[in-house]
Formats: structure tokens, C-alpha cells, sequence
């Protein structure tokens, strides 16, 4: 199908993006598209105008600062596969990355719109819950960083406020350990069946931190904190912990019924996952 008609903007500056975002409510940001175009085709979505962000140069680019990682909403995911900085502060964003799409989609796909529109379909929000991320948002009343954790509230859904933009992500630095993203799909570049991040550190021998965090398995990206809790203070790899864990990630899957499978396969499907997810993450550490 054809979308409906609409005006295009392509902003220099994230503040000239957020008064033409202001000026009207129907709206609605461009990033790489991969979402949104293809809800405009269908019509499910009718903005009367696209702000595009590609011309905001600031908005690509990936730093290390302040003790974080600084990722700007517009970095692709291929920029992400690129950087070094990424590899040495945040490596599970690469695994995750390689597991989205394809390469065309991933020169083109970025960060800020994979995380910002609230699907539970997609990968990087619940990596993001497991690095402690937060998301900075800016808008015509100031600037604000609101957590990856608190920042999905229902199936596209979130905590931005009308006339905000996502621009970058922060990423605060990680304790040396292993990590993993176990992903099921119906075929390469799909969405998730049922998908796991854990990442996790070991001491002399006992997991004494870890993160589990489930995508596809409920209206929003899940974090597992019993599920992590009963690996934490018990020797890395004990049969039992894992076990423990794995049925505690189950016990918050609330997967829909869709083309991917019964909500019960899908259970089954993503405590899988995540068992596999922890026994590559401790390999790792």
C-alpha cells in the first residue's frame, strides 16, 4: 500500500527538531525508518509529518565519557559492530546487534529507534535493562535521563512525553565478567520466538552478580530479577541454581499467541533460552 500524505522536515539541530515536533501533535520522528514506514504503508500509522534526524550529526556519534558509554540515538547498528569502544565497554551490544535483521537493515536500523518505540518484539530493550542503561530525552521543557528499567510501560508504550526525542543512551561501566543473548527465531533476521540476555560476574568460584533479562515474553522487555537472584552467593554452574533460575524466568513469561507459537511453547522456548544464555555467560567469565 501507499502511506497518506504528510510533510518532511530534516532538522539540523535537536532543538530546531523539538519545536517543529511541538508545533504538532500527530508528528512523528524519523530515525531509520524500519518500524515506522512500513505501519505507514499499512496505515496503521498517519502522521501529517516526519521530523527526520539524519541530519544531526551529534546524534551519531559514540564517546566514552564520565565513566559511561555514551551512544547517540542515530549510531546504526553497524556502528555499533564497528566501534571499539563498544567492544571494550559493552560487547553484549554486538552479540545482540549480528542477531538483528540483516546488513542492510543494520546500516540503516539505529539504536535510538530500535529502543525508543516500545516494541517487546525488539532486541536491544532488554539488553539495555541488563546494562543499566538510561535513555536521555529532550524536549522543549529540558533534558532528562529516565532508566531503561522504568522506561517501558505497556506494548508501545513508554515514558516519553509528548514533544520528547530520544537522543542517546548511556551506559555505565561494566564489572569484567561473562555475557550472553540467546535469540530463537523462524529464520534469520526475524524477530525473537523468545530471547534471554544475561550477563553476570563470578568471585573465587560463586556468581556474585548477575542480570537476566527476557525480550518477546510480555507486553515489554521482562528483567528477571528472581530468576538472577537464585545465582547469586551459589557456586557458577550449580545444576540446581540454574535450574532455580530457569523457573523463575519462566514463572514472569507472559508471551501473546501469535504466528511464533502457543504461549506454553514460548514459555518452554525461553527458559531454554535463558539456560543457555547462563551457561554461555559463565563459560565466558
Amino acid at each position: 500500500m501507499i502511506p497518506g500524505s504528510f510533510d518532511y522536515f530534516r532538522p539540523q539541530s535537536v532543538a530546531e527538531a523539538s519545536a517543529l515536533l511541538a508545533k504538532d501533535d500527530n508528528a512523528r520522528v524519523l530515525a531509520g525508518g524500519h518500524s515506522l514506514l512500513p505501519m505507514m504503508k499499512l496505515r496503521m500509522a498517519q502522521p501529517s509529518a516526519l521530523i527526520d534526524l539524519g541530519g544531526i550529526g551529534e546524534l551519531r556519534q559514540i564517546q566514552f565519557q564520565g565513566g559511561q558509554l555514551h551512544l547517540g540515538a542515530m549510531a546504526s547498528q553497524h556502528d555499533l559492530l564497528a566501534s571499539d569502544l563498544v567492544s571494550e565497554h559493552a560487547p553484549i551490544l554486538k552479540e545482540v546487534a549480528l542477531l538483528i535483521a540483516d546488513p542492510q537493515v543494520r546500516y540503516l536500523g539505529t539504536i535510538g529507534g530500535n529502543v525508543a518505540n516500545g516494541d517487546p518484539g525488539n532486541d536491544m530493550p532488554a539488553v539495555m535493562m541488563a546494562l543499566d542503561a538510561a535513555f536521555v530525552l529532550e524536549g522543549q521543557h529540558g533534558r532528562r535521563n529516565v532508566k531503561a528499567r522504568a522506561f517501558y510501560t505497556g506494548t508501545y508504550e513508554t515514558a516519553l512525553l509528548p514533544g520528547e526525542i530520544l537522543t542517546a543512551v548511556e551506559i555505565p561501566t561494566q564489572v569484567k565478567g561473562g555475557f550472553a543473548y540467546e535469540k530463537l527465531k523462524r529464520k534469520v533476521g526475524d524477530y525473537a520466538t523468545a530471547a534471554a540476555a544475561v550477563i553476570l560476574s563470578v568471585k573465587a568460584g560463586v556468581v556474585d552478580a548477575c542480570e537476566i533479562t527476557l525480550t518477546n515474553l510480555g507486553p515489554t522487555a521482562l528483567r528477571a530479577e528472581a530468576a538472577a537472584s537464585a545465582l547469586i552467593g551459589k557456586p557458577a554452574g550449580h545444576p540446581g541454581a540454574i535450574d532455580a533460575a530457569v523457573a523463575a524466568a519462566r514463572a514472569i513469561m507472559t508471551p501473546a499467541h501469535d504466528t511464533r507459537g502457543t504461549p506454553e511453547y514460548r514459555t518452554s522456548a525461553g527458559g531454554s533460552m535463558v539456560r543457555r544464555a547462563i551457561q554461555r555467560a559463565l563459560a565466558k567469565a
